[in-house]
């Protein structure tokens, strides 16, 4: 298969989850070695999930089928420009290359504008819309510290 075969497939899987109501028109594979090992399409609507994004569930396929963590001999093929959450999942899994069709502004034009969050993500904590609180950091630090000194643990 070629990267428009691939491509192919998540527009496909887009417009499927799309038409049956899951979600909006966002679909994705992740390949290795030129072969699908996972597939995904927004199921935000369909399981009241915020974070039931294409590129998640594609992602967590891929790793349960490989039995890892990491996809870092993988390329994953999206029907759009990642969002914020999606990218950092991108990123966490160590992929190595993203194809995407449509666009941010693809996006934002279709009422799925994320550019809020980016704006977000550049403000110091205590100027960001939703308010956050640092609450009982001295006690949550030695956890921390625990995690630092255990000689058992997977890096990652």
């Amino acid at each position: 298969m070629t990267d428009k075969d691939f491509m192919t497939r998540a527009i496909q899987l887009a417009e499927y989850g799309m038409g049956n109501g899951s979600g909006g028109p966002f679909g994705a594979v992740v390949v290795k070695d030129g072969k699908i090992i996972g597939e995904g399409f927004n199921n935000v609507i369909s399981k009241n999930d915020p974070t039931a994004h294409a590129e998640i569930l594609a992602i967590r396929e891929a790793c349960k089928n490989l039995d890892s963590f990491q996809l870092d001999d993988c390329t994953i093929y999206t029907s759009c420009e990642p969002c914020p959450m999606c990218l950092g999942a991108i990123y966490w899994a160590r992929l190595k290359k993203v194809f995407f069709a449509c666009t941010q502004e693809d996006a934002a034009d279709i009422a799925f504008d994320d550019q809020h969050i980016y704006e977000e993500l550049e403000k110091k904590t205590d100027d960001r819309t939703i308010k956050f609180e640092n609450l009982l950091r001295n006690e949550a630090l030695p956890l921390f510290k625990k995690w630092k000194n255990k000689p058992d643990k997977t890096p990652y």
